[in-house]
């Protein structure tokens, strides 16, 4: 009667610590949907989470993020763990069909197995929601899913993330996150015309399709787009949305708010390691600024001074934590102009977390300032105090006007 007693009494041990196994695996799959930004794709506007029909757009067309929840129709209840591994890593559907590339299995792919299992441990415990997935609406000929197989022969390079054993273990972290689940290369790269990410140099910056934003270049050296930057400042924008050299916006404040503000801050200050280790960056090219520029920078600083001086300051150096800088600011300088322009027009707005949970925004000056008065002052910002970029014109204004600013 003993033996059977202390059999049961195993048994129910063994039971609690699959259970507890369980209990951890879905709540580090949690977390990295988190580092990965999964939601942020896959719930659309007003719907339910992970159910997909968010659309994403790219130049070639809108492809419908997929329903991630456990409904066996559709949803990824009839899925196996292999199938999402396969997924994530090769890209490649659970019946063997090539996922285009908008979902970033270019960088998914360096994910470990360890870590997509969890993933999908964590997204089997969502509760169904029935949602048929709709198919992509892409132009001819990128509808043909026929021409994917040559897209990747050229530009996609499967394999799991291996670490640099001559690197610290906090570098190998954050390397893994940022060139994989963060899959920042996504945003932070220029595209060919096929769509695929330019890699040489890594993160060199890139103008976002379809969407409009500049996304900086992420060296921390001379000549990067986050040169002056110190760890802290990259940990601090990751975690609040602002920071002592600048502050989030557009697509990169969604990202804040959906997924860095939630994560450790030890896997914050890893990626923060990894990127003060981009090499520096080669003198930037920039085009040549028009022949007005000088008139136009001189009508920009009447502009600043009544306009931006009261908050960014005569100086460009901004005013404490809650009016960032202008002078080196990567968003300002950035080669296009882009940033600076939206901003201007339809106002700026860090995103409200935990840490700051209530930022001060910039207002819209779009019924304030005339196309040659803000391209006035946006010239005169990215030539001021140590900024060295070229001119933006009125018809560069009058291209964005029309552009929501989110």
């Amino acid at each position: 009667m003993k033996r059977l007693l202390r059999f049961f009494g195993m048994l129910a041990l063994a039971g609690m610590a699959c259970a507890a196994h369980a209990d951890e695996l879905v709540a580090r799959g949690r977390y990295l949907t988190l580092a990965g930004d999964c939601a942020s794709c896959h719930t659309a506007r007003n719907g339910q989470s992970f159910a997909g029909g968010h659309v994403v757009p790219t130049p070639f067309g809108a492809i419908m993020a997929p329903n991630l929840t456990a409904d066996r129709e559709t949803g990824l209840g009839g899925w196996t763990a292999d199938d999402f591994y396969r997924a994530m890593h090769s890209g490649k559907s659970h019946d063997d069909t090539s996922l285009y590339p908008a979902f970033p299995f270019t960088s998914y792919t360096k994910v470990t197995r360890a870590d997509t299992d969890a993933i999908f441990a964590y997204l089997k415990t969502l509760p169904p929601v029935k949602l048929a997935n709709t198919e992509p609406a892409l132009r001819w000929p990128y509808s043909m899913r026929s021409l994917l197989g040559s897209w990747r022969m050229l530009y996609f390079d499967e394999g799991e993330y291996r670490p640099d054993p001559k690197r610290s273990p906090a570098w190998n972290r954050g390397a893994y996150l940022v060139q994989g689940l963060g899959h920042c290369n996504e945003c932070h790269s220029g595209r060919n015309t096929f769509g695929a990410m330019v890699t040489e140099p890594f993160l060199p910056g890139g103008l976002i399709p379809v969407q409009n934003w500049y996304a900086p270049d992420l060296s921390m050296g001379p000549n990067g787009g986050l040169s002056g930057w110190s760890e802290a400042d990259v940990v601090a924008l990751l975690k609040t949305g602002r920071s002592r050299k600048g502050s989030a916006f557009g697509p990169m404040a969604d990202v804040v708010i959906q997924s860095t503000q939630h994560l450790d801050d030890s896997d914050l200050a890893a990626m923060a390691t990894y990127l003060k280790s981009l090499p520096e960056r080669p003198p930037p090219r920039q085009r040549e600024s028009a022949a007005d520029a000088a008139d136009l920078a001189k009508t920009g600083q009447k502009v600043y001074a009544d306009q931006c001086a009261g908050c960014h300051a005569a100086d460009g150096r901004g005013k404490g934590e809650a009016y960032p800088p202008l002078d080196g600011n990567s968003s300002v300088v950035e080669p296009t102009g882009i940033n600076a322009i939206r901003i201007v027009l339809s106002g700026g707005f860090a995103p409200a977390t935990a840490g700051n949970p209530r930022p001060y925004s910039m207002p819209p000056f779009s019924q304030t300032l005339s196309d040659d008065d803000a391209a006035a002052v946006v010239t005169y910002i990215r030539q001021a105090w140590s900024n060295k970029a070229p001119s933006v014109s009125p018809n560069d204004v009058r291209a964005y006007r029309s552009i929501p600013g989110g």
